[in-house]
C-alpha cells in the first residue's frame, strides 16, 4: 500500500480527488499539503481562512500540512519551499503526492520535474476526465462548494460568492472551463462525501484587487 500526500488547496477538486483515492484499496492517505499565503494567513490563490482550512482537515479526518509562502513570493521561493517539504514527506515514509490537475499540460510537467529526484511518485488521478461530466458528477455526487476567487478577464465579478451547482454551470460563458481549469474560478468545498461533516460557512464581503474578485467566507 502506498503512503500519499495530497496537494491540497481547499477546493472542489482537490476534495473529490480524496473521494477517489479513498475508494482504492492501494493508497494510504496520510494528510492535507497546502500552500498558505504567509502575509494574508489565507490559502494561497483561493484565499480561504486558515480556520476554515483547518475545518476541512477535521472533517476529513486527515492531519493537515500547512506550508507558508511569503508574499510576494518569486518562483524560486517556492520551489524552495516545496523542496524543503518533499524532503520532510520523504522523512515521513511517504510514497506519492497527489495532485488534482485536469488537463494542463504544461502544469503537469512542472509538478512532474520539481518531483523528479525526490524519491516521490506525482499522482493525478481526475487527469484528462472530462470536466463537464466531472462537475456533474460532483454535484450528484454532494459535493457542495462555493466560488471563493475570480479572474476577471475570464469571468464576470458576479459569479464571486456563488455556489457551484447546475445553475452555475448553465450560467458560464462557453469558453469558461466547467471545473475552472484554466483559472477562471477557485472555491472552497464545505460538504461531500469526503468529509464526516459539512462545514458551516457564511458569506463575507467581496474585495476586487490586481484583476481579481475574492469572495470572503466567514466560519458559522
Amino acid at each position: 500500500m502506498k503512503r500519499v500526500l495530497l496537494s491540497w488547496s481547499s477546493g472542489k477538486d482537490s476534495a473529490w480527488m480524496l473521494h477517489v483515492l479513498r475508494q482504492s484499496p492501494q493508497y494510504e492517505l496520510v494528510g492535507l499539503l497546502t500552500t498558505i499565503n504567509q502575509a494574508a494567513d489565507r490559502v494561497a490563490m483561493h484565499a480561504v481562512r486558515r480556520s476554515l482550512l483547518q475545518a476541512q482537515a477535521r472533517a476529513a479526518r486527515l492531519p493537515l500540512f500547512p506550508l507558508a509562502l511569503p508574499w510576494p513570493c518569486s518562483n524560486e521561493q517556492y520551489e524552495a519551499v516545496m523542496q524543503a517539504a518533499c524532503a520532510d514527506a520523504v522523512q515521513r515514509r511517504v510514497d506519492c503526492i497527489a495532485f488534482g490537475d485536469l488537463f494542463l499540460a504544461d502544469v503537469r510537467a512542472y509538478l512532474e520535474r520539481q518531483l523528479a529526484g525526490t524519491g516521490l511518485e506525482p499522482l493525478f488521478p481526475l487527469w484528462q476526465l472530462p470536466t463537464l461530466e466531472l462537475a456533474h458528477t460532483m454535484i450528484a455526487n454532494g459535493v457542495r462548494a462555493r466560488i471563493t476567487c475570480v479572474d476577471t478577464k475570464q469571468l464576470a465579478r458576479e459569479f464571486a460568492g456563488r455556489e457551484f451547482d447546475a445553475q452555475l454551470l448553465a450560467d458560464l460563458p462557453p469558453a469558461a472551463d466547467p471545473c475552472g481549469e484554466r483559472g477562471e474560478f477557485h472555491t472552497f468545498a464545505y460538504a461531500g462525501p469526503m468529509f464526516a461533516q459539512p462545514i458551516a460557512v457564511s458569506s463575507g464581503e467581496l474585495v476586487e484587487r490586481e484583476g481579481f474578485v475574492f469572495a470572503d467566507l466567514l466560519p458559522v
